[in-house]
């Protein structure tokens, strides 16, 4: 009844990984002709960097963490 059972559970875990591998490729993948130009190239560093930089200081407000 439970000969496989260990071997599927383990299963798990590389199957989430490629699940979200997958996502993300899917996600990136249609950037990539952008990068091809500079100008689209800085563009798109920017608004990853803002983005980040504005959910950082955001969680820190809501968290009441030090502030800068």
């Amino acid at each position: 009844m439970f000969d496989g059972f260990w071997d599927n559970v383990l299963r798990y875990p590389r199957y989430l990984i490629t699940i979200v591998l997958g996502i993300f490729l899917n996600t990136v993948e249609p950037l990539f002709p952008f990068l091809k130009r500079p100008v689209t190239l800085i563009a798109l560093l920017g608004l990853f960097v803002g983005t980040l930089a504005f959910i950082t200081f955001t969680l820190r407000a809501m968290l009441g963490l030090n502030t800068i």
